[in-house]
């Protein structure tokens, strides 16, 4: 009944909300915890404005170079800052594969937008935007076990927070608040990647 469209619309509302409550969280916690909410938040708002559907807005031929010169810049402050923690791994995997998905869309035309390329470019647009292979294989195989990592490591966060003690103060000092986060924009990208 209703197209691709409508769900790069609910993708990307996804990311937006996403975005947003990390960026709440960069006001509270200490200074790493500001920095990992910061690089969650970009790649939250740059999920989502992947994920418009090409249909409403057409993105010009050179956004996706800007969105591959972002998030290189993010892949490469993510490097910098993985030598103190290795969450920050995680962060240069998301961004370089943001990188590699904006060059797949630019090498298809930049006509198909969001991870839809398949949908709104027909049979031919599945070659022509399904970039290579053996990466994509990997990054979806990454995500995969992301996501049931972090979806694992979510119950107990949620049993012990509505434990004993009085609970965290704020939505930004909520652990499994931030880890749903992590886990919707998990998801998020393995159905960009799935798409692809």
């Amino acid at each position: 009944m209703h197209g691709p469209a409508t769900s790069g619309w609910l993708l990307m509302a996804l990311c937006a909300v996403t975005g947003s409550y990390c960026l709440l969280r960069t006001r509270t916690g200490s200074e790493e915890e500001r920095r990992t909410a910061r690089a969650e938040a970009l790649m939250g708002f740059g999920m989502a404005a992947m994920a418009v559907p090409a249909a409403a807005v057409a993105p010009p031929t050179w956004g996706w170079g800007v969105y591959a010169v972002l998030f290189g810049v993010a892949a490469l402050r993510a490097l910098w800052f993985s030598r103190r923690s290795g969450h920050h791994l995680h962060h240069l995997v998301g961004s370089s594969a943001m990188v590699y998905m904006a060059v797949v869309m630019a090498r298809a035309g930049g006509g198909a937008h969001g991870g839809h390329a398949a949908h709104s470019m027909g049979g031919q647009g599945m070659a022509a935007a399904g970039g290579i292979p053996l990466v994509t294989g990997l990054l979806l195989a990454y995500y995969a076990v992301y996501v049931l990592r972090s979806g694992a490591r979510l119950v107990p966060v949620a049993a012990v927070a509505t434990g004993g003690g009085p609970p965290p103060s704020g939505w930004g000092a909520r652990p499994e608040l931030a880890l749903a986060c992590r886990l919707t924009m998990g998801i998020a990208m393995f159905a960009m990647l799935l798409t692809l």
